[in-house]
């Protein structure tokens, strides 16, 4: 276990693996560095880079400075990459992705960048979240209930089935995973809010963001997230778009399919 400094002095923990370019791995609502298929796909990609896998503030062993902001958690990011020696690949999870994407907007010194399924709903005819999303999520948190924060994100904000909520609360490990995490909901929350309402994305809100780009999507994951992972490419002025079986996360993370693609494309000349 090692850790990085941010700048407004919150401490960010990682682990690192391998040898190589740097890698580092961002994840998602819920995701933290423990996460089995964090960890899964860090060993996997350990054969060619190294690759640091951290805690978002708030998250596992990592620091929570308050108040909460998006810019420190891309102060988070750019902490991470100087650890990693001032310039790195980064891939992003879902929130993680738009976090990565945003630090990118904002100069960080990412050579290449890879976006996985960010979950932006971009067509008024598509599964929106509540207008009042964002504000929701952050009243169930400050009221300390945890539970309802978990089922209200899950199904108002990822939109799954009232009933997986309920499985995974039978199932301890994973529901106490899930609770431990929770009081974060609100930051990635705060990164997704006004990319959820089924609007075209701003053509020019990411013009920065010039270095090799590839976004992934999974054939089998829902419309909106395709719609929203195409339409990211399309305004990205250097990005290409990935459509493959098993590039979704729906599901379990099919790590051997996603690390597959991250070589090729971190590893190619362009």
């Amino acid at each position: 276990m090692y850790s990085a400094t941010s700048k407004d002095g919150t401490t960010i923990t990682y682990d690192k693996v391998g040898k190589g370019r740097a890698l580092i791995l961002v994840g998602g609502a819920f995701s933290y560095r423990k996460f089995p298929a964090m960890v899964q796909l860090a060993d996997r990609l350990a054969e060619h880079f190294t690759v640091y896998n951290y805690d978002r503030r708030g998250r596992g062993d990592s620091g929570d400075t308050q108040p909460y902001d998006t810019a420190r958690e891309i102060e988070d990011l750019d902490a991470m990459i100087d650890a990693a020696g001032g310039s790195a690949y980064v891939w992003g999870l879902s929130s993680g992705a738009v976090l990565a994407l945003q630090a990118s907007a904002k100069g960080s010194n990412i050579a290449k960048l890879a976006l996985y399924e960010p979950p932006f709903v971009v067509d008024a005819a598509d599964r929106k979240p509540p207008e009042d999303f964002v504000w929701y999520v952050k009243e169930l948190i400050a009221g300390n209930r945890r539970a309802d924060a978990i089922k209200y994100f899950m199904t108002k904000g990822m939109g799954a089935p009232s009933f997986v909520v309920g499985l995974m609360r039978m199932m301890p490990g994973v529901w106490s995973n899930l609770r431990a995490v929770a009081h974060t909901l609100p930051y990635d929350a705060a990164l997704l809010d006004g990319f959820m309402h089924g609007k075209p994305l701003p053509s020019q809100l990411w013009r920065t963001v010039v270095v090799p780009t590839l976004v992934l999507e999974g054939t089998e994951s829902p419309v909106s997230l395709r719609r929203g992972a195409a339409a990211l490419a399309n305004v990205l002025p250097n990005a290409q778009l990935l459509s493959k079986k098993g590039l979704g996360h729906t599901k379990k993370l099919d790590t051997k399919r996603i690390s597959a693609e991250l070589v090729l494309f971190f590893k190619s000349n362009h």
